[in-house]
Protein backbone atom coordinates (compact mmCIF):
# COMPACT_ATOMS: atom_id res chain seq x y z
CA UNK A 1 0.00 0.00 0.00
CA UNK A 2 1.28 3.67 -1.07
CA UNK A 3 1.65 6.17 2.05
CA UNK A 4 -1.29 8.34 0.69
CA UNK A 5 -3.00 5.25 0.31
CA UNK A 6 -2.56 4.39 4.06
CA UNK A 7 -4.06 7.85 4.78
CA UNK A 8 -7.01 7.71 2.76
CA UNK A 9 -7.82 4.44 4.53
CA UNK A 10 -6.93 6.26 8.32
CA UNK A 11 -9.63 8.87 6.81
CA UNK A 12 -12.29 6.00 6.37
CA UNK A 13 -11.68 4.38 10.06
CA UNK A 14 -11.28 8.15 11.58
CA UNK A 15 -14.72 9.69 10.16
CA UNK A 16 -16.39 6.13 11.21
CA UNK A 17 -15.24 6.70 14.95
CA UNK A 18 -16.87 9.65 15.10
CA UNK A 19 -19.92 9.08 13.62
CA UNK A 20 -19.88 6.06 16.02
CA UNK A 21 -19.05 8.81 18.79
CA UNK A 22 -21.20 11.11 17.80
CA UNK A 23 -23.50 10.81 15.13
CA UNK A 24 -24.31 14.41 14.62
CA UNK A 25 -20.79 15.35 15.08
CA UNK A 26 -20.37 16.10 11.39
CA UNK A 27 -23.68 17.85 10.86
CA UNK A 28 -22.94 20.28 13.31
CA UNK A 29 -19.45 20.97 11.81
CA UNK A 30 -20.51 21.72 8.32
CA UNK A 31 -23.38 24.09 9.80
CA UNK A 32 -21.41 26.08 11.89
CA UNK A 33 -17.85 27.75 12.66
CA UNK A 34 -17.26 29.27 15.47
CA UNK A 35 -13.45 28.82 17.46
CA UNK A 36 -12.71 31.22 19.49
CA UNK A 37 -9.27 30.79 18.98
CA UNK A 38 -6.74 31.57 15.96
CA UNK A 39 -3.48 29.43 16.14
CA UNK A 40 -0.35 30.81 14.39
CA UNK A 41 2.08 28.08 14.39
CA UNK A 42 5.12 26.25 12.85
CA UNK A 43 4.91 24.54 9.72
CA UNK A 44 6.35 21.19 11.82
CA UNK A 45 5.27 18.38 11.19
CA UNK A 46 5.18 17.32 14.93
CA UNK A 47 3.30 20.33 16.38
CA UNK A 48 -0.64 19.19 15.28
CA UNK A 49 -2.67 22.20 16.72
CA UNK A 50 -5.90 19.73 17.76
CA UNK A 51 -4.01 17.14 19.39
CA UNK A 52 -1.46 18.96 21.78
CA UNK A 53 -5.03 20.90 23.01
CA UNK A 54 -6.86 18.12 22.89
CA UNK A 55 -9.60 20.18 21.15
CA UNK A 56 -11.93 19.45 17.79
CA UNK A 57 -12.24 19.93 14.59
CA UNK A 58 -13.90 23.48 14.53
CA UNK A 59 -12.52 24.93 17.85
CA UNK A 60 -8.97 26.37 16.35
CA UNK A 61 -8.80 28.62 13.30
CA UNK A 62 -4.98 27.68 12.49
CA UNK A 63 -2.76 29.46 10.29
CA UNK A 64 1.21 27.93 9.90
CA UNK A 65 4.29 28.79 8.25
CA UNK A 66 8.05 28.38 9.10
CA UNK A 67 8.60 29.27 12.62
CA UNK A 68 5.37 31.19 13.43
CA UNK A 69 5.97 34.35 11.97
CA UNK A 70 3.73 37.51 11.93
CA UNK A 71 4.90 39.18 8.53
CA UNK A 72 3.27 42.60 7.73
CA UNK A 73 3.81 42.08 3.97
CA UNK A 74 2.51 38.59 4.71
CA UNK A 75 -0.92 39.07 2.98
CA UNK A 76 -1.50 35.00 3.18
CA UNK A 77 -1.23 36.06 7.77
CA UNK A 78 -2.92 38.92 7.57
CA UNK A 79 -6.12 37.77 5.20
CA UNK A 80 -6.37 34.48 7.61
CA UNK A 81 -5.99 37.61 10.88
CA UNK A 82 -8.58 39.30 9.14
CA UNK A 83 -11.38 36.87 8.78
CA UNK A 84 -10.53 35.35 11.91
CA UNK A 85 -10.66 38.65 14.02
CA UNK A 86 -13.57 40.47 12.33
CA UNK A 87 -15.62 37.81 10.52
CA UNK A 88 -14.89 34.92 13.23
CA UNK A 89 -14.61 37.06 16.08
CA UNK A 90 -12.33 35.13 17.77
CA UNK A 91 -11.42 35.97 21.38
CA UNK A 92 -7.91 34.61 21.39
CA UNK A 93 -5.11 34.92 19.23
CA UNK A 94 -2.08 32.23 19.76
CA UNK A 95 1.70 32.59 18.24
CA UNK A 96 2.99 29.20 18.72
CA UNK A 97 6.53 28.06 18.58
CA UNK A 98 8.11 24.62 20.01
CA UNK A 99 11.63 24.17 21.16
CA UNK A 100 14.23 22.59 18.06
CA UNK A 101 12.21 24.65 15.75
CA UNK A 102 14.81 24.18 12.04
CA UNK A 103 13.90 27.27 11.15
CA UNK A 104 15.30 29.03 14.42
CA UNK A 105 18.14 26.77 14.08
CA UNK A 106 18.85 28.05 10.75
CA UNK A 107 18.29 31.78 11.21
CA UNK A 108 21.43 31.37 14.07
CA UNK A 109 23.13 30.37 11.78
CA UNK A 110 25.26 31.82 8.38
CA UNK A 111 24.50 29.29 6.64
CA UNK A 112 22.52 30.46 3.08
CA UNK A 113 19.49 28.74 2.36
CA UNK A 114 18.75 30.25 -0.70
CA UNK A 115 14.70 30.99 -1.11
CA UNK A 116 14.46 31.39 2.38
CA UNK A 117 17.28 33.79 3.66
CA UNK A 118 14.46 36.41 3.24
CA UNK A 119 12.01 35.15 5.86
CA UNK A 120 14.82 33.71 8.21
CA UNK A 121 16.01 37.77 7.98
CA UNK A 122 12.94 38.41 10.79
CA UNK A 123 14.12 35.45 12.98
CA UNK A 124 18.33 36.74 12.78
CA UNK A 125 16.47 40.46 13.36
CA UNK A 126 15.20 39.26 16.73
CA UNK A 127 18.91 37.57 17.23
CA UNK A 128 20.26 41.04 16.77
CA UNK A 129 17.79 42.89 18.84
CA UNK A 130 18.90 40.11 22.12
CA UNK A 131 21.99 39.57 20.85
CA UNK A 132 24.29 39.44 24.43
CA UNK A 133 21.79 37.56 26.19
CA UNK A 134 21.53 34.87 23.51
CA UNK A 135 24.86 34.56 22.65
CA UNK A 136 25.78 34.40 26.49
CA UNK A 137 24.55 30.90 26.50
CA UNK A 138 26.23 27.77 26.98
CA UNK A 139 25.24 25.55 24.18
CA UNK A 140 23.51 25.84 21.17
CA UNK A 141 20.55 24.08 22.39
CA UNK A 142 20.10 26.62 24.89
CA UNK A 143 20.44 29.79 22.61
CA UNK A 144 18.04 27.79 20.13
CA UNK A 145 15.31 27.40 22.73
CA UNK A 146 16.07 30.96 24.19
CA UNK A 147 15.46 32.61 20.40
CA UNK A 148 12.25 30.66 19.88
CA UNK A 149 10.98 32.26 23.08
CA UNK A 150 11.78 35.64 21.98
CA UNK A 151 10.92 35.03 18.43
CA UNK A 152 7.52 34.24 19.98
CA UNK A 153 7.38 37.02 22.10
CA UNK A 154 8.16 39.82 19.35
CA UNK A 155 5.48 37.85 16.74
CA UNK A 156 2.87 38.39 19.27
CA UNK A 157 4.52 42.15 19.07
CA UNK A 158 4.00 42.18 15.77
CA UNK A 159 0.18 41.11 16.02
CA UNK A 160 -0.41 44.16 18.55
CA UNK A 161 1.15 46.81 16.23
CA UNK A 162 -1.51 45.66 13.29
CA UNK A 163 -4.41 48.05 12.51
CA UNK A 164 -6.61 44.25 12.38
CA UNK A 165 -5.58 43.92 16.39
CA UNK A 166 -5.85 47.16 17.58
CA UNK A 167 -9.43 48.43 15.68
CA UNK A 168 -10.56 44.90 17.67
CA UNK A 169 -8.92 46.35 21.29
CA UNK A 170 -10.27 49.44 20.53
CA UNK A 171 -13.94 48.91 19.15
CA UNK A 172 -14.09 45.51 21.21
CA UNK A 173 -11.94 44.96 23.92
CA UNK A 174 -10.93 41.75 22.16
CA UNK A 175 -8.39 39.27 21.60
CA UNK A 176 -6.30 38.31 23.75
CA UNK A 177 -2.54 37.86 22.66
CA UNK A 178 -0.68 34.79 23.64
CA UNK A 179 2.88 33.72 23.20
CA UNK A 180 3.28 29.89 23.56
CA UNK A 181 6.16 27.26 23.11
CA UNK A 182 5.72 23.91 22.95
CA UNK A 183 7.92 21.13 24.47
CA UNK A 184 8.54 18.29 21.69
CA UNK A 185 10.20 15.93 24.58
CA UNK A 186 7.40 16.60 26.99
CA UNK A 187 4.47 17.52 24.42
CA UNK A 188 3.55 20.73 27.15
CA UNK A 189 3.46 24.61 26.06
CA UNK A 190 5.39 26.91 27.38
CA UNK A 191 3.31 30.08 28.01
CA UNK A 192 6.28 32.58 27.46
CA UNK A 193 4.23 36.32 27.04
CA UNK A 194 0.87 37.59 27.17
CA UNK A 195 -0.65 40.82 26.30
CA UNK A 196 -4.29 41.77 27.32
CA UNK A 197 -6.78 43.80 24.78
CA UNK A 198 -5.70 47.24 24.62
CA UNK A 199 -2.32 46.87 25.86
CA UNK A 200 0.06 50.27 25.12
CA UNK A 201 2.80 49.42 23.07
CA UNK A 202 5.61 52.19 21.71
CA UNK A 203 3.50 55.05 20.25
CA UNK A 204 5.00 55.33 16.97
CA UNK A 205 3.28 51.94 16.35
CA UNK A 206 -0.41 53.00 18.13
CA UNK A 207 -2.65 53.99 14.95
CA UNK A 208 -5.05 56.79 15.40
CA UNK A 209 -8.54 55.34 15.52
CA UNK A 210 -10.96 57.43 15.46
CA UNK A 211 -14.34 56.48 17.95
Amino acid sequence: MNPFEQLLKNNKVWAAEKVREDKDFFTRLQNQQAPKFLWIGCSDSRVPANEITKTDPGEIFVHRNVANMVVHTDLNLLTVLEYAVNILKVEHVLVVGHYGCGGVKAAITNTSYGIINPWLHHIKDVHRFHREEIDSLETEELRVDRLTELNVQEQVMNLAKSIIIQEAWHKEQRPHLHGWVYGLKDGLINPVFHMAPGTHIDPIYEFDIKP
